[in-house]
């Protein structure tokens, strides 16, 4: 039985049951046959950091099936080829795939095309060029890309970047660094954020332009990866471009107007985000459940013990919560609304409570909580990253509030 009260639209729920038995036929028989692999955090990187050519080939394989199958793009717009579902799809769809997957059986982050790895509306206005040489193989599944907006010097504060992009003819050269790039050490293409109007964007008048640029270009360079929680290798980098040459097929929307396309892009990450935790939440703590009543102490099953249940009821009541703020935010962006108080509200209530209740699972577990067979820290360690990315929850909150005092006051 649902726990919520009305019926998500036909369409949308063949997608999600489409997507679930996809990740059961490609995802998790990868993972099974790969064991090895993915447990060995040593053939899974390269010396320097990188992705294996041998994790790499299993992503692309993901990625190609998944394109064939019509669910890679299943959300890029009809004009560039894709199945122009939208953001209910989109949040839907992802927690649908974290929840049924968990953190362990990672390959599902290539079923759908994130929105700063592959086409997207954000590709919406790239040129008929561009089109054909770089979003061809995108949107089969072949390449992806990365998104060069977080720089040394803006990160909260994204209109602060400091990259420039001086004309050079009819072309620019764009200089600059950037950093926290997800997905650039194997990403083909990199759409780069730059100050084409000094004066304009002193003001916070525009100013910024965005362009497409693979990520071979001479002049570009993926300088380090930057590895978190100890681990030996990760899939964000710090960029490096110098006197980089872009050429005007390149420009992706209107010159001067690019930072919209950023700030969309960042509320794409919020409605993933929201999945995500949700997602995963819901995944530790049905592991939880199931421990606590096979798990004894005392000569009872600790699931009989108000001290371990009653802090797993309320992750429950907080993530139930955190699902219905998710699929009103994804709805009314669908409508047309701009909802910016809500869909800060999502994304920071679901990345808090996703966050406890991945720690409450663990320590539901005890000891073994923490081993990585369960996993859980891997769920414990991305919820604690998306409490920083797309938006720190301070940053929502500055939001919510400044919505609130312009009169925007609607629960």
């Amino acid at each position: 039985m649902s726990a919520i009260a009305w019926e998500l639209p036909e369409e949308i729920r063949a997608v999600r049951d489409g997507l679930t038995d996809f990740a059961r036929k490609e995802v998790l028989p990868r993972h099974d046959r790969h064991h090895d692999l993915f447990e060995n955090p040593r053939r899974l990187y390269r010396e320097d950091g990188r992705f294996s050519d041998e994790l790499k080939g299993l992503i692309s394989e993901v990625r190609r099936a998944s394109a064939k199958a019509g669910y890679y793009n299943m959300c890029v717009p009809e004009s560039l080829g894709g199945g122009g579902l939208a953001h209910l799809a989109y949040y839907v769809g992802w927690e649908a795939l974290f929840h049924l997957c968990g953190p362990q059986n990672w390959l599902m982050l290539y079923v759908i095309s994130h929105w700063a790895f592959g086409p997207s509306r954000l590709l919406e206005k790239v040129t008929p060029e561009a089109r054909e040489k770089i979003l061809a193989p995108m949107m089969a599944g072949e390449a992806s890309m990365c998104f060069g907006l977080s720089e040394p010097g803006a990160g909260s504060d994204a209109a602060a970047l400091a990259t420039k992009a001086v004309p050079d003819g009819n072309a620019w050269r764009l200089t600059g660094r950037k950093i926290w790039t997800s997905n650039s050490p194997v990403a083909d293409y990199c759409i780069v954020f730059a100050i084409t109007d000094p004066e304009r964007a002193a003001q916070r008048k525009g100013g910024i332009s965005a362009f497409l640029v693979p990520t071979s270009s001479p002049g570009f360079e993926v300088q380090r990866i930057i590895k978190l929680f100890g681990h030996i290798g990760g899939d964000e980098a710090e960029l490096r471009l110098e006197d980089v040459r872009v050429e005007p097929w390149q420009l992706v929307g209107e010159l001067h107007q690019g930072f919209a396309a950023a700030l969309y892009g960042v509320s794409l990450g919020r409605i993933y985000n929201s999945a995500r935790a949700v997602g995963y939440g819901r995944w530790a703590l049905e592991k939880a459940l199931d421990y606590a009543q096979q798990r004894k102490a005392f000569g009872k099953a600790i699931a009989e013990y108000q001290g371990v249940t009653f802090p797993l009821a309320e992750s429950a009541m907080e993530l139930h919560g955190a699902h219905l703020m998710g699929l009103n935010v994804a709805t009314l962006l669908d409508q047309g609304s701009p909802a910016v108080k809500e869909l800060a509200m999502a994304k920071a209530y679901s990345v808090q409570v996703g966050y406890k209740a991945v720690d409450r699972a663990m320590q539901t577990h005890g000891a073994m909580g923490f081993t990585n067979e369960l996993g859980l820290h891997h769920a414990w360690h991305s919820l604690r990253i998306v409490n920083v990315a797309d938006g720190t929850n301070e940053i929502l909150n500055r939001s919510i509030v400044q919505r609130l005092l312009k009169g925007d006051v609607e629960l």
